[in-house]
């Protein structure tokens, strides 16, 4: 069985192995994988696995009947036109839930920075000496911020906004949620609400609803007007459920406390993107799902996927 890696360096850049999947067949591993190289190097394979490149309806009709399977090595699967595989005969799966604890820490990581500014105090005390020159035992520029008592809101209560809102709760947080849950189903201390409370209420907010037709540009310009003016907005969803030239106007004109994000509407970055020269933006570079924890297991269930489907009984299916 012939297995083909498209893109298997963010996965797996040197500190992994691919031994589970290499179990299962012959492996061919490429780190990038540029669209005009894909046809040559999927030819006469059985198994594509794939992250970021995109298989579309053209290149599967090219490869079929011989691919049978594609692997995405992520959970989102819109690089692969599903009705197409469906209509052709290829299983298509996903990896979901792999990342869960990893992308709920980043949140927090974003969070905690914004409201102790440890980032911001390291680089004083360290690199511009501001402790040492102190005239008091500590030095102290921009205001702290308890997390305790203020009210989180989570757009979204899938398994990734559910983690989240736990750690609010052992925070001392409110948490208000907009989800499809029955309130007698959720966990104590979350309170379902519908989105303009939850954009009213919210001293953070924090998206993890799926990118969807209804959820583009859920976060526009008419919606931060309605938010507290000190309010921080975190995204590790998906660039798109956010405007992003309305909140860098929001941002610029004092309209919103702080943004941010592990993802933006094009990536890698745009130079032109309006975040990246707006205020109080903190951006990190689509890596909340990476650590080496994640991507250890998010390996494992890829092979579990692969050796499923040799079995006959495939799982995590999305076409």
């Amino acid at each position: 069985m012939r297995i083909v890696v498209l893109d298997g360096f963010t996965l797996n850049p040197g500190d992994l192995s691919w031994e589970a999947v290499e179990r299962l067949g012959q492996v061919e591993v490429y780190d990038r994988t540029r669209p005009e190289e894909v046809m040559e190097r999927l030819a006469g394979a059985e198994i594509a696995l794939t992250n970021k490149v995109v298989l579309d309806a053209t290149l599967l009709e090219n490869l079929s009947p011989t691919l049978r399977y594609v692997g995405v090595l992520a959970t989102g699967y819109n690089v692969v036109d599903v009705e197409a595989a469906k209509r052709l005969g290829i299983c298509v799966t996903n990896i979901p839930a792999y990342s869960t604890a990893s992308v709920a820490q980043m949140v927090f990581a974003h969070l905690l920075n914004l409201t102790n500014h440890v980032a911001h105090y390291t680089q004083k005390a360290k690199e511009e000496g501001k402790w040492v020159t102190s005239q008091d035992f500590c030095f102290c520029d921009r205001p702290l911020t308890e997390l305790a008592n203020r009210t989180m809101g989570v757009v979204g209560l899938g398994r990734i906004g559910m983690a989240v809102a736990q750690i609010a709760i052992s925070f001392g947080m409110n948490v208000v949620a907009f989800t499809s849950k029955n309130q007698k189903d959720l966990p104590n201390g979350i309170q379902k609400a519908d989105l303009d409370e939850i954009f009213t209420q919210s001293d953070v907010l924090s998206l993890h609803c799926p990118l969807t037709e209804g959820t583009l540009h859920l976060v526009n310009e008419e919606r931060l007007r309605t938010m507290k003016r000190d309010a921080i907005l975190i995204n590790t969803g998906r660039g798109p459920l956010i405007d992003e030239a309305a909140v860098a106007k929001a941002l610029k004109e004092g309209e919103l406390g702080a943004y941010a994000a592990d993802v933006l509407s094009v990536e890698p970055a745009q130079a032109d993107n309006p975040l990246l020269s707006a205020p109080r933006v903190q951006l990190t570079p689509h890596i909340a799902w990476a650590s080496k924890e994640a991507r250890i297991r998010l390996m494992q269930i890829c092979a579990n996927n692969i050796e499923m489907f040799l079995k006959g009984n495939p799982q995590n299916v999305v076409s």
